[in-house]
């Protein structure tokens, strides 16, 4: 770690601790040459997550957009946005676990109609509604028989 009081490339760990509920962690170092101490912090680097969509174009995965559609399918519904803000973590951390950097718009919306569907049926069927492009009240009767 390079000094920036003086640019030496060598120091030493003085202390090191946890920051952040674990996201962080918080080094002490001393320059070897200058004798100055400084503050470094190291976090894990998450690398974006391309969504590629339906038309083939490209975009950065963007959790506002996954939080505006299940805003609209929980409209007037008992579920608190700590639930909704819950499900967008799990979502974008199984996508950020996965071994490809791209993602299907197809997957993410699978993913948010299983994270509904544990939250609530109406919310869900909404969400399937508008995902699924239903035309007909048959496909609805159709989505919630899938329910039981």
């Amino acid at each position: 770690m390079k000094c920036p009081f003086c640019g030496y490339e060598e120091s030493k760990v003085i202390d090191s601790r946890p920051t952040d509920e674990n996201e962080r962690i918080r080094r002490r170092r001393e320059c070897i040459k200058c004798g100055r101490r400084f503050t470094t912090y190291e976090t894990i680097e998450n690398l974006p997550i391309i969504v590629v969509k339906k038309d083939k174009s490209r975009e950065v995965f963007d959790r506002n957009k996954v939080l505006k559609g299940m805003l609209r399918a929980c409209e007037k519904r008992p579920i608190t946005s700590q639930e909704l803000d819950e499900a967008i973590s799990q979502i974008e951390a199984a996508l950020q676990s996965s071994a490809d950097r791209e993602v299907t718009s197809v997957r993410i919306g699978e993913l948010i109609m299983e994270k509904l569907r544990e939250i609530d049926e109406v919310a869900y069927v909404r969400f399937a509604s508008v995902y699924k492009a239903f035309d007909s009240a048959s496909s609805f009767i159709e989505e919630i028989s899938k329910l039981k």
